[in-house]
């Protein structure tokens, strides 16, 4: 248990912008981005319009020290799957985590995609996997994009882009800043930003990036200087919103997707919200899920980020049994708000 906590430790030193190891920089006071003052970014670092800023490393020391972090077990057993090379309608594999293969109108796209050990900037330390991969690397389909909702290394890994990069040559798109980093780490890749509210075009697919309430970093000295944003994907298949990360913010990342309507699909995530009094503003709890969905007015939704790495205090397993609990308690069927395993593919109705 003590091993399992120094890694947690070592692992969200990069998502919480505290690793030693950060990225040095030189020449600009924000490395990633340079643009003019707007409701959201000060000229320096983007923010939350009317939102919480996240919390320092005191109070992640306070967390980190203060126990009642559940047991994971080292590994969960899946059953990998090798999806179709196109699908005519929409069809959804979960990968892991934030990962997510969404297949669509003879499109592929992926989510945040993570297929490294670990959601770390070490490759020695931090949150291991306890899944494999939903689909194996070599299995995949011919990927026409990726979205990357942000910077967090359990968001954007390096190394799965370049391997991506290397074999699909797709175009990535991302909020501003994201893609300084990407061409900096990988050479020639294809690489667009969007600010919120701005719309990203490929034939057959519009993709709009619109507010949500979270953060970015990478090291210790570049907290918030990347955007990060939720997706809505305007296919012939109709359209999905995709949140990779955000707190509940009082329902407002809902009523901003809502206008953009309807949605046959949300992903939406339900996981990483323990402690509360730590992780509220930045990761919704599966009750906050359940109200996003019902507020978005999408028919279905898929959840993830849950169940494959580590990085708060909740059990493995507490995610979905709070969603189906507040799916009840909401007279919703429980299979309109699914929690797929890894490997698993979702037929989504029209």
């Amino acid at each position: 248990m003590k091993r399992r906590r120094f890694l947690s430790i070592a692992g969200l030193t990069g998502l919480l912008g505290a690793a030693a190891c950060a990225i040095q920089r030189t020449g600009s006071a924000n490395p990633y981005y340079s643009g003019p003052p707007s409701d959201h970014f000060d000229g320096t670092r983007f923010f939350n319009p009317g939102g919480t800023d996240p919390k320092g490393f005191g109070d992640l020391l306070k967390w980190q020290l203060g126990g009642d972090r559940a047991d994971w077990p080292d590994s969960v057993g899946i059953t990998q799957t090798a999806p179709s090379e196109r699908v005519s309608d929409l069809q959804v594999t979960m990968i892991g985590h934030a990962s997510v293969l969404i297949q669509v109108a003879g499109l592929n796209l992926l989510t945040d995609p993570v297929w490294s050990q670990r959601a770390s900037p070490f490759s020695f330390a931090g949150p291991a996997r306890v899944t494999a991969p939903g689909v194996a690397f070599d299995a995949l389909p011919p990927i026409d994009a990726v979205l990357i909702s942000h910077n967090h290394y359990d968001h954007l890994d390096v190394a799965t882009l370049r391997r991506l990069h290397d074999r699909f040559a797709m175009p990535v798109l991302t909020p501003l800043g994201n893609d300084a980093l990407l061409r900096d780490e990988i050479p020639g890749i294809d690489a667009r930003a969007g600010d919120w509210g701005e719309v990203l075009e490929l034939p057959d697919l519009r993709v709009r990036l619109l507010p949500c309430h979270h953060w970015s970093a990478r090291g210790t000295r570049d907290r918030s200087m990347a955007l990060w944003a939720s997706f809505v994907l305007e296919t012939p298949a109709g359209k999905i919103l995709h949140i990779g990360d955000t707190g509940y913010d009082q329902g407002r990342p809902y009523t901003a997707a809502a206008a953009h309507g309807p949605y046959r699909l949300a992903i939406l995530p339900i996981g990483a919200y323990a402690p509360r009094w730590f992780m509220r503003d930045q990761h919704q709890n599966p009750e906050e899920a359940v109200a996003g969905l019902i507020a978005s007015g999408a028919k279905w939704g898929l959840a993830h980020h849950w169940g494959t790495f580590q990085l708060t205090n909740e059990a493995r397993d507490e995610p979905p049994a709070r969603l189906s609990a507040a799916l009840a308690a909401e007279d919703l069927p429980l299979d309109v708000f699914r929690a797929l395993p890894p490997g698993a593919t979702w037929n989504v109705p029209r």
